[in-house]
């Protein structure tokens, strides 16, 4: 199943990455990155159990992976972070809690909210620690 959700994330990613009209010689490997995060994802809340920590380790990947082929292809990073990010997006808890508020169940609402916040948080919190690292880096 995660080898069957590894694939599904390698063509979403493409397929967002055409959306977005990134160069063509790079539209495989931010393929390849968001597979990757995605795979980190599902193995990390296998494991862990927490969607929070997953999203987080995952975008960690994600950025690394970003920041690394940006530097060999001579690319900016976005141009693999925000197609590779994708998959990473809390799509879900968004749809859940919008569904819970519509169908007046306000405590599962507020925890489904509260969860989208939580994972935004940490996809922006790692991206931020590993875009910081390379910037220390450059320094030195």
């Amino acid at each position: 199943m995660m080898l069957l959700q590894t694939v599904g994330a390698f063509l979403a990613v493409i397929s967002f990455a055409l959306i977005l009209e990134l160069p063509k010689k790079y539209v495989l490997l931010a393929g390849g990155i968001g597979a990757a995060g995605w795979l980190v994802f599902l193995l990390v809340r296998e494991f862990s159990g927490s969607v929070i920590a997953a999203s987080f380790v995952s975008s960690m990947v994600v950025a690394l992976s970003s920041h690394i082929s940006a530097r060999i292809c001579k690319a900016p990073v976005t141009v693999f972070l925000v197609a590779g990010i994708l998959p990473s997006v809390p799509g879900t808890s968004i749809y859940r809690s919008v569904s819970y508020m519509i169908g007046s169940n306000p405590e599962l609402s507020s925890h489904y909210l509260v969860e989208t916040l939580q994972i935004a948080g940490a996809i922006a919190m790692a991206i931020f620690i590993m875009d910081s690292l390379f910037r220390l880096g450059q320094r030195n």
